[in-house]
């Protein structure tokens, strides 16, 4: 079984306020999030996943999707 080691990070006031301030299911969804960000494997399938939605959008553009249509498409 593992055992959760703690961790200090900087952060500006403002943010120790609102973690301090933040729910315990706040708190563990930012722990999760942390674990996501530093898992190699998860974090490779976001390079991934970022790089296809890029070349999407360079395709969407190259065919003449501007913002504005986008959010013609999207209000429908």
């Amino acid at each position: 079984m593992k055992t959760n080691n703690e961790i200090t990070i900087k952060v500006t006031p403002e943010i120790a306020q609102a973690y301090q301030n933040a729910t315990n299911k706040e708190k563990q969804s930012l722990q999760t999030l942390i674990a996501l960000f530093f898992n190699q494997d998860v974090t490779r399938e976001m390079d991934f996943l970022g790089k296809i939605m890029d070349e999407i959008s360079d395709r969407a553009v190259a065919r003449g999707l501007t913002p504005e249509i986008l959010e013609s498409i999207l209000n429908e």
